[in-house]
């Protein structure tokens, strides 16, 4: 592929921003606010492994939002012997410490490296997260500003990657070459499958290298976010 891109699709957790650590201090928080205890990197471990397969069930169109959001910390509270009444009110609140200021933590300097972009070419967040995660989240952390527009599969009502979700998005992009329009994403699941269901380039951010089944159709892999710089049309 020799197009440079005009235009970039940024995943937002996992990608631009450290979502395992926002999610770790979420907890921990909360763990001290319902006074259930320590929570320890083991329990973290064994939380982060259940919101994965939830998270893979809402990317297959088994389960609604509002289902997996509540039934990942309901799964998790009975795996830990504690009370899984709470999971829905534990939830709601963990939706809002994910975006508080100490909370955020940028992916190799993400920030900045979205300023350096800012009016050279355009910028659109696509996220799965819920909106009250997320709209507080691009607010403190300064990359909302950065962006022409923000994505958010609760608005639209579809996930990434279903084609449903692309295609409102270019319905607001407007008329665009969909050989220079990039997404950028950690997740192969929902972030490269949502590029190949679009028909789009996708680029891979794969900081720990991660191996890839051939069912994906990668254009490119980054280990760093800055490795993107001569994918651009700058």
């Amino acid at each position: 592929m020799t197009d440079k891109i005009t235009t970039v699709l940024w995943d937002v957790d996992g990608t631009l921003l450290d979502f395992i650590a926002a999610e770790k201090a979420a907890i921990r928080k909360l763990f001290k606010e319902y006074d259930l205890g320590e929570c320890t990197d083991e329990m973290l471990a064994r939380y982060s492994k259940i919101n994965r397969t939830y998270w893979v069930k809402l990317e297959n169109g088994e389960m609604t939002k509002p289902e997996i959001l509540v039934g990942r910390f309901r799964d998790f509270f009975v795996s830990e012997g504690l009370d899984p009444s709470i999971a829905s009110a534990f939830n709601e609140k963990y939706q809002d410490r994910l975006g508080d200021a100490d909370s955020i933590v940028y992916c190799d300097d993400s920030l900045n490296l979205l300023r350096s972009l800012r009016g050279k070419i355009r910028q659109y967040a696509v996220s799965n997260g819920t909106i009250a995660a997320q709209a507080k989240k691009l607010k403190l952390s300064g990359l909302g500003e950065l962006m022409d527009g923000i994505f958010l599969s609760e608005q639209l009502g579809y996930e990434k990657p279903n084609i449903e979700f692309f295609n409102q998005v270019f319905d607001a992009l407007g008329p665009v070459d969909r050989s220079k329009v990039l997404i950028v994403g950690d997740s192969l699941t929902s972030d490269i499958r949502g590029g190949n269901n679009a028909g789009i380039p996708t680029c891979w951010y794969n900081p720990h290298g991660l191996s890839a089944g051939p069912e994906y159709q990668i254009d490119h892999e980054i280990k760093d976010l800055h490795e993107i710089y001569p994918l651009l049309a700058l």
